[in-house]
C-alpha cells in the first residue's frame, strides 16, 4: 500500500486539481500570474542542465525532464487555442490529443529543449495579453472536452493550467532533487 501512495505522490507531488466551488477576482490574478511566470521560472531552472540531467525521470516510468517541457509546450498551444475557440465560437467541441504519444515523437523527445522554452515564451506572454483582457462574460465562455462529455468554463481551466504550470515544474524539482535515480 505505502508503495502505490508513494508513486500517486511522486505522479503528483502538489496533488490533484481542485476546483474551488467559488472561484475569486483573486483567484483568476494569482492563476494568470502563475501562467505569466512559469516560462522563465522554467527557463531559469532548466536552461543550463546537461543532456544527462534532461533524461532524468522524475518517478519510475515517468516522463524525463526533456519530455515533461516538451510536453508542457504542447499542452500549452493546445490550451491556448481551445481558449481562443472558446472566445470565438459558441461552446465548441475540442480537440483532444494523445500526449504519451506526443511525447515519444522525435520532437518530444529531443534534447534540445531551447524550441520548446521559446514556444512557452511565446505562447505565455499572448495567453497572458488574453487572459488579462478577461471580463465577467469572457471568463463564463466555455467548450466542451468531447473525451469527458464535460463543458467546462473558461475561469475554471485558467485555474487548471496554473496547476498545470505548477505539477510539472514539481516533476522538474523531483527530478533535479532525485537525480533521476528512479
Amino acid at each position: 500500500m505505502e508503495n502505490t501512495q508513494n508513486l500517486e505522490t511522486l505522479k503528483f507531488p502538489i496533488g490533484h486539481f481542485t476546483k474551488p466551488d467559488l472561484i475569486s477576482e483573486k483567484d483568476i490574478k494569482n492563476w494568470i500570474e502563475t501562467i505569466e511566470m512559469f516560462p522563465s521560472k522554467l527557463k531559469n531552472t532548466v536552461s543550463n542542465l546537461s543532456a544527462e540531467e534532461l533524461n532524468w525521470k522524475y518517478r519510475p516510468e515517468g516522463w524525463k525532464i526533456k519530455q515533461v517541457i516538451h510536453h508542457c509546450a504542447d499542452s500549452h498551444i493546445n490550451s491556448f487555442i481551445r481558449f481562443k475557440l472558446a472566445l470565438t465560437e459558441d461552446n465548441p467541441t475540442i480537440k483532444p490529443y494523445d500526449e504519451s504519444k506526443w511525447a515519444e515523437l522525435i520532437d518530444g523527445n529531443c534534447d534540445d529543449i531551447s524550441s520548446s522554452l521559446l514556444i512557452l515564451e511565446g505562447v505565455h506572454t499572448r495567453w497572458t495579453m488574453l487572459l488579462k483582457s478577461f471580463d465577467t462574460s469572457d471568463l463564463a465562455k466555455t467548450f466542451i472536452h468531447p473525451e469527458s462529455k464535460k463543458t467546462y468554463k473558461l475561469k475554471e481551466i485558467i485555474g487548471l493550467y496554473a496547476w498545470h504550470c505548477n505539477h510539472h515544474f514539481a516533476h522538474i524539482e523531483q527530478a533535479l532533487m532525485h537525480k533521476g535515480k528512479f
